[in-house]
């Protein structure tokens, strides 16, 4: 009689204990989860807020033209210019680490925040040179940014997924703009190809690679983090 109460006391006892392995497990799914949904918001206001900085440069020299029924904000921007370039930039950030995982091919080339803020001001600068500088025709302005968006891979990226995710993301962008336009949503002032300017796969392509780098500098930072918590704890 009392073995049996022995028995039910410790069988009462192991069931109210926790296993702490499964601790551990969710503790870690629940820690990516939230670091996963901050660096998506931190992409998402980087995207936002070149959004809003590189279309003011595009309205300002009326190289596209918004109805005056949609000019809702002080940057002199369609309302939801900016949450879809952020939602974009987003994705593109987050998909990029996840490719190289996936592929087992770490992204090591040029990994430090100096870069990636070179990365950016080079972007800014091929975008500021489609709006601003002034070239004899549609086609040298557009050998030349495709010349400075490969040359930006080259110099930031190197890597095959990065060009090719570049190359696919240029294209469905460029897809979707064409279809806003041809549904009046917005225009370009001198269309030369398929109601669309003649470069613009070239800065969807830069902007890409270089929200492809800054999601990959985040993702790289996240695990420096938690490898430093893990040897912590």
């Amino acid at each position: 009689m009392a073995d049996s109460t022995v028995v039910s006391d410790q069988q009462r006892s192991g069931s109210g204990q926790t296993d702490p392995s499964r601790g551990t497990y969710i503790a870690v799914i629940t820690n990516r989860s939230t670091t996963l949904v901050i660096r998506g918001f931190m992409l998402f206001s980087i995207g936002v807020f070149l959004a809003l900085v590189l279309n003011l440069l595009q309205v300002q020299r009326n190289v596209t033209l918004f109805p005056p029924d949609v000019i809702s904000s002080i940057f002199s921007s369609a309302w939801w210019v900016p949450p879809c370039c952020g939602t974009a930039s987003a994705i593109i950030g987050l998909l990029y680490p996840c490719i190289d995982c996936r592929l087992g091919e770490p992204h090591k080339f040029k990994r430090e925040w100096s870069s990636v803020m070179r990365c950016v001001a080079v972007f800014v600068g091929i975008n500021h040179a489609s709006a601003k500088v002034d070239f004899a025709n549609n086609v040298q302005l557009s050998l030349t940014l495709a010349a400075l968006s490969i040359g930006l891979w080259w110099t930031f990226d190197r890597s095959r997924s990065g060009f090719g995710l570049g190359v696919v993301i240029a294209l469905l962008a460029t897809l979707s703009t064409q279809l806003l336009v041809y549904n009046g949503v917005f225009q370009y002032t001198s269309p030369d190809f398929l109601y669309i300017r003649s470069w613009l796969p070239c800065i969807f392509f830069a902007g890409v690679i270089t929200m492809g780098n800054i999601g990959r500098q985040l993702a790289l930072y996240e695990c420096k983090l938690m490898s430093e918590k893990a040897h912590q704890d």
